[in-house]
């Protein structure tokens, strides 16, 4: 049985930008991008649009740092993308990301925007160990963005490109 029902043409997952700590008192889903991450967040959704990926859909966690991530995608790109924010993508396994790509039926291609470890475990199980092992030695970096396509019938997906900001 396929992981995914009806598989997108094509995935991307972005790792959220860095970000700051929470304040004294504050919750982790409130904690916005630093500095740095609000930079790499442009740089990646920059790179990322030049490149031509426009997704049909955006779907990130709710999470501060994530909508943020996600807006600066939405600045880089022109054209009809959908956004939308899922607070079942927040703090979840990376079957929660499965579950969520499986719902989805109009769309060729969908952006993730989440969070590691699942954004990282989700990548393993479609490309697999050794691609992983090859593409990101150190772990999947803030604002990684990782381009899939599907070959055949969404069982196997082949690494397109790796962006980081």
């Amino acid at each position: 049985m396929p992981l995914l029902a009806s598989p997108p043409e094509r995935i991307y997952l972005l790792r959220h930008a860095k970000s700051g700590w929470a304040m004294p008192g504050g919750r982790d889903f409130d904690r916005t991008l630093d500095q740095a991450g609000l930079e790499e967040a442009a740089q990646v959704a920059d790179e990322a649009a030049s490149r031509g990926y426009r997704p049909d859909l955006v779907l990130s966690s709710s999470a501060m740092r994530c909508r943020q991530t996600a807006e600066a995608v939405q600045r880089a790109i022109d054209g009809n993308t959908e956004f939308r924010f899922a607070d079942e993508l927040y703090n979840a396994p990376a079957e929660s990301y499965v579950d969520a790509l499986g719902q989805l039926d109009a769309f060729s291609s969908v952006m993730l925007v989440g969070h590691n470890p699942a954004i990282e475990e989700l990548f393993a199980t479609l490309v697999g160990m050794d691609v992983v092992n090859r593409t990101i030695p150190e772990g999947y970096p803030t604002s990684g963005l990782a381009v899939l396509d599907r070959n055949g019938d969404g069982e196997d997906w082949l690494l397109r490109d790796f962006l980081v900001g």
